[in-house]
Formats: structure tokens, C-alpha cells, sequence
């Protein structure tokens, strides 16, 4: 099982796009507007690179030690952040999410400023969901409480695990102390939801310990709760570990295990899946997440992010550096792009309905494949009577081997 899509990517996975105009401007005939509109904000900022991430981001002394960086980088997301509302107009944002990296890392001074030019260009929903992603390590009870009253209305504290040597492993930064504290400071600085991450398949985790990490996060005042397969990228530490024998992949059946762990424990405490990945208690769900799922148009702020309005996808010159010059210059920070054919639209329509709980039409699959896979018990029968096209729990546990089944017909 795969981790969700992330909002940026590193460029080996990037395809081969056209350039985007310098004043980034639209394909003709394309508009925003038609479906719900989202900002991604990317704050690429690491205390220290975790050994399993190949996410784009990067430590201060990675970028030469320049902490002013900080603030230019800022100057540049307001800069894109103007030159996103001429471009796709008078939008009302619903969703807004700063994801990195560690957003919380940058003062919360700077990220009021972010908001407050957010506010000044677009329109925000009533109820408008606005997440930060955090360490547990990188906020304090009065951080908390400034992100709070900048108007962040959820936070998703990255805890991956509480047991000591599973997170020396994956070379994060907090111990299984902070956890409980922090949530509950979240909590006390009036956060209306709280989501922790998981992560399961760590070289030397027994299903025991995963046990152990889910059941005290459930001790916890959450209402969201994700939880990833760790995946051995290449080009990281880990990944350099395990091709050199020092630890070993993940058995894909011990992580099937835990999965079946994982998912029972949740249900017994009131949260329900709504993603292969992801579960909540009633309301908990995340917005903005669906929004991906869902296909919807949104606008990825800085570096190395990606963007997706009316069928056409681009991305970010991935080093802030270039990211903040573009800007400074007042072109479009955007590096190529693409425009989806009807059957990549399609595809796309398929890869994110099939995780979710909502499912697909039944006219949106082949017949005959949909029959074996209910055969097989990998479809909800009930849900497949009413013409919907939903997983099973052991259809979840294969959902990438589903896909390519309904895909190559």
C-alpha cells in the first residue's frame, strides 16, 4: 500500500511539460471557477532532513546558512500569492493547507502574513478549514495559541510513532513524551480538530509496538488519524541503508498485518475510513485532502509545488532560490506544465475515487472486472447494488492492484 499523493514532488517524477508564459498565465479556454478552489502552501523548511523523506525540502544550512532566506521566501509566496488572483480571478478559497517540510517552523508572525495577504486577495468561505502541518517538537503551548488566532483552524502533528527506536530510525527529531503534550495544548489552544499522522513499516517495528503507537494516540483528544506505509525511496538515507543490507524493506504481509490492526482499533473508537489512508471521527474528515480526492482545482504555493486548474497541472522551479528570483522578477515562479487529455481526466477521476469511501459509479468501470472483484469480496455489496463501486477492507489492502485492473480494460 502506497502513501497518499504529496502536493510536491522531486523532479525525477515530474513529466515532461510545456514552458509556462512568463506571466503564467492560462491556456485559452481554460478557467477556474468551475469546481471548489484550494490553496496549498509549501513551507520547504526542515529542522533536519528525516532519513525516509524525499519530499522537497531542505535545513537552513542546506541553503547556506542564510536565515533571511525565511523572510524572502515569504516576500515571494505573497508575491505568487497576488499574481495567483490575476490569474484565475475572483475565487472564494475553500480549503487552505501549509504543508512542507515544518510550516511551524517559521515565526508565527510570518505566517499571519501569509494569511492576511491570502485574505486580502481571494475571498475565504464561511467555513473555510485551514490546516498546518507540525512537529511535535517545533511548536509550544503559546505558539499554539498565535497560530490560533491567525485564524488556523486544524493542525496534523506529524508523530509517525511513539516507540524510541522506530523514530531514531526514521531520524525524527521528537521523543513520545512531546505527543500527549502538545496535542493537548493544541487542544487547549482551541484548535476545532486535530489529526496525527502514522507511519507503518519501519525496518525492526513488531506489530506489537505498532499496536502500542496506535492505542495511546486513541488516549489522545484527535478526531483525524492518518496512517502511511513507509516507503524506501531511492535517493535517501534509508533508502542507501537498505540497499546496503544495514536494515531491511518492510515485509509487505507484517504491513498488511498491521493495516488490519490499525483499522480495527480506529472503528472500535469511533473513526470511520474515508480514504484507504486515512480515518475520522464524524466531522474529522479533512476538506482539503477531499478536495484532492475529489479532483478539484487548486493553486500549490512555492517551492516545487504543484497547481491543477481545469485540467491543466504545473509545478514549481523546486529550489527556493530560483523560486524567490522568479518572483523578485515578477514572472511566474511555474517551471512547465501539462494539459490532461479527456482519457488522463478520466484515469485521475479513477486513481482518487477508488480510495475513497464515497467509491465510483458503476458506469465508470468495466463490468466484468467490477464482477470479479465483488466475487473476490474485494467490493462492498451493498454499496455495488446501489451502482457504486466501493472497497472492502481487503479490497483497500490492494487498492494499487484494483486500479491497475480497471485501468487496463
Amino acid at each position: 500500500m502506497d502513501r497518499a499523493d504529496s502536493e510536491v514532488v522531486m523532479p525525477g517524477d515530474l513529466p515532461v511539460g510545456e514552458p509556462v508564459p512568463r506571466d503564467g498565465s492560462l491556456p485559452a479556454g481554460v478557467t477556474a471557477g468551475k469546481r471548489p478552489f484550494a490553496l496549498y502552501i509549501h513551507i520547504p523548511f526542515c529542522s533536519r532532513r528525516c532519513g525516509y523523506c524525499d519530499f522537497n525540502t531542505y535545513t537552513i544550512a542546506e541553503l547556506g546558512g542564510d536565515e533571511s532566506i525565511e523572510k524572502r521566501y515569504v516576500d515571494a509566496l505573497i508575491a505568487e500569492i497576488a499574481m495567483a488572483r490575476v490569474i484565475v480571478g475572483d475565487q472564494q478559497v475553500e480549503t487552505i493547507f501549509f504543508g512542507g517540510g515544518t510550516p511551524t517552523l517559521l515565526p508565527s508572525s510570518e505566517i499571519t502574513r501569509i494569511l492576511n495577504a491570502v485574505r486580502l486577495h481571494f475571498r475565504l468561505s464561511d467555513d473555510v478549514e485551514i490546516t498546518t502541518e507540525a512537529n511535535p517538537d517545533s511548536v509550544t503551548a503559546g505558539s499554539l495559541g498565535e497560530l490560533r488566532a491567525a485564524g488556523i483552524n486544524r493542525i496534523s502533528f506529524g508523530v509517525q510513532s511513539t516507540t524510541t527506536h522506530v523514530l531514531k530510525t526514521l531520524d525524527r527529531t521528537h521523543n513520545p513524551e512531546q505527543v500527549p503534550v502538545v496535542v493537548q495544548a493544541a487542544r487547549d489552544a482551541g484548535f476545532s480538530h486535530i489529526s496525527v499522522d502514522l507511519i507503518y513499516g519501519t525496518p525492526g517495528e513488531t506489530i506489537e509496538e505498532w499496536r502500542d503507537s496506535v492505542l495511546s494516540l486513541l488516549t489522545l483528544p484527535i478526531d483525524h488519524i492518518s496512517a502511511y506505509s513507509l516507503i524506501v525511496e531511492e535517493g535517501t538515507k534509508l533508502g542507501a541503508q537498505v540497499r546496503r543490507g544495514v536494515l531491511a524493506m518492510p515485509d509487505e504481509d507484517l504491513n498488511a498485518d498491521k493495516y488490519i490492526v490499525a483499522d480495527d482499533l480506529f472503528t472500535s473508537a469511533g473513526f470511520s475510513w474515508y480514504e484507504v489512508s486515512n480515518w475520522a471521527k464524524p466531522g474529522g474528515a479533512c476538506k482539503h485532502n477531499e478536495m484532492y480526492w475529489m479532483n478539484n482545482d487548486w493553486w500549490g504555493l512555492g517551492a516545487g509545488a504543484h497547481s491543477h486548474v481545469d485540467g491543466v497541472r504545473w509545478w514549481n522551479r523546486k529550489l527556493p532560490a530560483a523560486y524567490i528570483k522568479e518572483l523578485q522578477e515578477g514572472a511566474s515562479p511555474a517551471l512547465a506544465r501539462e494539459i490532461l487529455t479527456d482519457d488522463e481526466r478520466a484515469f485521475e477521476e479513477l486513481m482518487l475515487g477508488i480510495r475513497t469511501r464515497a467509491g465510483l459509479p458503476l458506469s465508470a468501470v468495466s463490468q466484468s472486472v467490477a464482477e470479479q472483484a465483488l466475487e473476490d469480496g474485494n467490493l462492498d455489496p451493498g454499496q455495488y447494488a446501489l451502482g457504486r463501486v466501493v472497497l472492502t477492507r481487503s479490497g483497500r489492502l490492494i487498492a494499487d492492484a484494483l486500479l491497475r485492473a480497471f485501468s487496463d480494460v
